[in-house]
């Protein structure tokens, strides 16, 4: 859980997109097998760059 938050909160951070949303693509990428914080904030930034 704690990566989860690291990783939100870092990408809240960096953008200005709703915490849902963000909250969302993290756990998405935690249960597919992404456990590391800085790798959970990177997939975020992409996927959010995408939108």
């Amino acid at each position: 859980m704690d990566a989860q938050r690291i990783a939100v909160d870092a990408v809240m951070a960096l953008t200005d997109c709703d915490r849902d949303t963000v909250t969302a693509f993290i756990r998405r990428f935690y249960l597919s097998g992404v456990k590391d914080p800085k790798r959970l904030t990177f997939k975020g930034l992409q996927a959010l760059a995408r939108i």
